[in-house]
């Protein structure tokens, strides 16, 4: 794995927050379905989507068969969303991961870089006045945590 070397500064920070609100803005009609919601409502896949282009197909050549409260034009409209916004899901789908990535592997070069400062201040570095009390307090996240007595154990007792 190559070392990243890089900053994003303030400006590019806040330059690419702004377009990611920006894209928020242009898609105001997003819905935030809760876990149970997205467990229980049928999933459109491939399989699927053939499955509504026909059915659309159908509905749009013989629309005389369905009752007059079924809007095939926003059948439609469904189905052209559903396909942009597929793309542009793939799309942040890819951006999400990288990003995911590059903060694992900066997390890990940082973490690396801790352990080499926390190693040298533990051998060589507590003969310098004051690394001390500092090399204590980094050793506490080595410590495992004690496991608290259960009710029965403090009752044998």
């Amino acid at each position: 794995m190559n070392p990243i070397s890089a900053t994003l500064s303030p400006d590019d920070r806040a330059t690419i927050t702004q377009a990611l609100e920006q894209i928020r803005d242009r898609l105001p009609f997003l819905v935030d379905l809760m876990a149970e919601e997205r467990k229980s409502i049928p999933k459109m896949g491939d399989k699927s989507r053939t499955f509504v282009n026909k059915a659309l197909d159908m509905a749009s050549k013989n629309a005389e068969f369905l009752p007059r409260s079924f809007d095939v034009e926003e059948m439609r409209k469904d189905v052209q969303l559903f396909d942009a916004l597929s793309s542009l899901s793939l799309s942040l789908v890819q951006l999400q991961d990288l990003v995911d990535d590059t903060c694992m592997a900066l997390g890990n070069e940082a973490y690396t870089a801790a352990l080499t400062v926390y190693n040298y201040a533990k051998t060589t570095g507590q003969k310098t006045d004051g690394l001390e009390p500092l090399v204590d307090e980094m050793r506490q996240h080595f410590r495992k945590p004690r496991k608290a007595k259960t009710k029965a154990a403090a009752i044998a007792i």
